[in-house]
């Protein structure tokens, strides 16, 4: 069964913000490794984030970090961020477990 994968209204936001190319990957990652295995742990794709309770997985799409929680049969995208500002926003919004 796929999963639906549904976009905050910030990482809508976080999307548009991206030129036309990162776009166009960004969604084929989501269509990609989210509609039907989210919580699959790779090496360099998706990670599981340990001592949060939210975001609980990262997906790695080139120098984006797509940040995303499971719940139920739906895969809810928080933020989607450059490489370099992902620990600051971890710092800011993650909630520790």
């Amino acid at each position: 069964m796929p999963f639906e994968i549904v976009l905050a209204p910030e990482a809508a936001n976080d999307l548009r913000g991206l030129n036309a190319r990162h776009r166009a990957t960004v969604r084929n990652a989501l269509e990609t490794h989210l509609r039907h295995e989210p919580a699959k742990a790779s090496r360099s794709r998706i990670k599981r984030l340990r001592g949060l309770r939210q975001p609980q997985f990262r997906l790695r799409v080139g120098e984006v970090r797509v940040f995303y929680d499971i719940v139920g049969s739906t895969v809810e995208i928080l933020a989607i961020v450059a490489k370099p500002e992902a620990e600051r926003w971890l710092r800011q919004y993650g909630n520790p477990a």
